[in-house]
């Protein structure tokens, strides 16, 4: 049974912090190390602190993954503490660079005290470009789009796949059904690619390690499907936004609260763009109301 905060080997020189987004180590040599990712605020930064220090490891640098407050959260005391610089790249860099892009992206607007809080508002970090001189070169940038604007995974040369939020967990899945996604279309490209991926172990940051995921890509493309078809059900009707997104959540048996309705919200506005995208939804206002509809 893995422990909270566990270091866990994954590879020859590749390891993950076992947390509820999983932290990958990958050892550089000579006493450096690399993080992926850095967990989600100032406390999940101090305890990595404290695994490297007792491994006697140097924090030369954090590749972040993508710009969510529960991935990059600990860059900023990580980055005070030891000078390390923090990659990301496209417009993840500019997130990790002003957090409140988050919150203000996923709510559409300026977004109130409810949501400005660690879990979508990190703590800004000063940003280095994946072609910065010091990041590792050896190390495999995988572009895995969808979840996240430009969210990437990464290969270490002893063949660990860090794949960051590209799969959900059955539990996760089974649980809220709705799990977060920016792009449908590029995240169902993503899955494909996923899918076909060959590594000695797969790191999830939301699933346990394997060495096969085949499985579990194909469970998380039926709950897009099935997320998918539910919004074709409700919609035979027109409805507006805020009722179609009532009937979600009812129907899933999930309680709404400021932080649900940003996140499933923003997933649900996706979901409709990309089946109106496909000729299988229409919009139309009425009464000064956007209203969608399915097209049968």
């Amino acid at each position: 049974m893995k422990t909270m905060y566990e270091l866990i080997q994954a590879g020859e020189k590749s390891y993950y912090i076992n947390c509820p987004a999983k932290i990958g180590v990958y050892d550089a040599g000579e006493g450096s190390v690399y993080l992926i990712d850095s967990g989600s605020d100032k406390e999940t930064g101090r305890k990595v602190r404290q695994i490297l220090d007792r491994n006697g490891w140097h924090l030369k640098g954090i590749l972040n993954t993508h710009s969510n407050a529960d991935h990059i959260g600990g860059n900023r005391y990580l980055q005070n503490q030891t000078g390390c610089k923090v990659f990301a790249g496209g417009i993840e860099a500019a997130f990790t660079k002003y957090p409140v892009l988050e919150p203000s992206f996923l709510y559409g607007g300026y977004p109130c005290r409810d949501l400005r809080h660690k879990f979508l508002l990190a703590q800004d970090s000063v940003v280095s470009d994946f072609s910065d001189e010091d990041f590792p070169k050896e190390v495999e940038i995988i572009p895995l789009p969808g979840h996240f604007f430009d969210m990437t995974g990464f290969r270490t040369p002893d063949q660990t796949v860090f794949l960051t939020d590209c799969i959900s967990s059955r539990t996760t899945l089974e649980k809220y059904a709705v799990s977060f996604i920016y792009d449908v279309e590029a995240y169902l490209k993503t899955l494909d690619a996923v899918e076909k991926m060959e590594a000695a172990l797969f790191v999830p940051a939301h699933a346990e390690a394997s060495e096969d995921v085949k499985e579990l890509v194909q469970f998380n493309r039926a709950k897009v499907h099935e997320v998918a078809e539910r919004i074709l059900e409700i919609c035979t009707e027109p409805l507006n936004f805020e009722k179609i997104l009532q009937q979600v959540f009812a129907g899933y048996g999930l309680t709404m609260n400021f932080e649900q309705y940003a996140l499933a919200g923003s997933t649900v506005r996706s979901y409709l763009a990309w089946l109106k995208d496909q000729g299988r939804m229409s919009a139309e206002f009425t009464d000064n109301l956007l209203l969608w509809r399915t097209v049968r």
